[in-house]
């Protein structure tokens, strides 16, 4: 398996095996649970080694590539579409995957990544850099799948700001949100101006006479009292 190739090995689930009961045993035989489905064919329910799976887990790319998932030795080509996870121990309990036909589009979500953060004119001058999303969702056939989306921020001054139509996109990519009728051109990232705490004087003031020492506060009564 490399970072631009995941292949998980599976095997299919008699019907015997499905079920609450069934996947419980399965997870202590140290399988996931999983499922197929999409195309002209029906769902197909599998288990997938759990070794394998959190190894592919570990990279931000497994969760926007073309899968390859070997079924007792059928291969399938799918993407991932659901994961659910331990809410203690984030360890998989069951994944879904959708299977992928030739010539037609996909809905997924791909990561968006902000770069030239550091070399931005409002980073210099003390701006903060603000970024809104983390993931996209975009359309496109399954060969023009991107591993995720770029935004350079390199040149934002402060007070500026990108929106989704801004991201340059991949050729035969769109983003689905724009493709509604209602769909709104939402503010992905902007550099807001830096954030300046208020200094109240009254304040300031009771704490310098606070910290005066007492022979300084002396009204001069003792120098009085010893000239006399």
């Amino acid at each position: 398996m490399s970072i631009n190739h995941f292949e998980l090995n599976a095997v299919d689930r008699a019907a015997e095996l499905q079920g609450k009961g069934a996947s419980r045993r399965l997870r202590k035989q140290n399988l996931v649970p999983a499922i197929i489905y999409g195309g002209n064919e029906e769902p197909t329910a599998i288990s997938i080694k759990l070794n394998e799976l959190v190894k592919s887990l570990e990279f931000e790319a497994f969760f926007s590539h073309i899968l390859t998932i070997n079924v007792d030795g059928e291969e399938h080509q799918a993407v991932i579409k659901d994961l659910q996870r331990h809410p203690a121990k984030g360890f998989p309990m069951h994944a879904d995957f959708q299977r992928i036909v030739k010539g037609q589009k996909i809905h997924m979500n791909v990561p968006v990544h902000f770069t030239g953060r550091e070399d931005a004119p409002g980073t210099a001058a003390a701006g903060v850099l603000s970024t809104l999303v983390s993931d996209i969702e975009v359309i496109c056939l399954p060969s023009q799948l991107p591993e995720y989306l770029e935004v350079d921020v390199s040149g934002m001054e402060i007070g500026d700001l990108f929106r989704l139509s801004d991201i340059k996109l991949p050729e035969g990519v769109v983003i689905h949100e724009l493709e509604l009728e209602d769909g709104h051109d939402r503010t992905i990232v902007n550099m807001q101006p830096p954030t300046v705490e208020e200094v109240d004087a009254d304040a300031d003031a009771d704490v310098d006479a606070d910290e005066v020492p007492a022979t300084e506060q002396n009204d001069g009564t003792d120098e009085n009292k010893d000239s006399e």
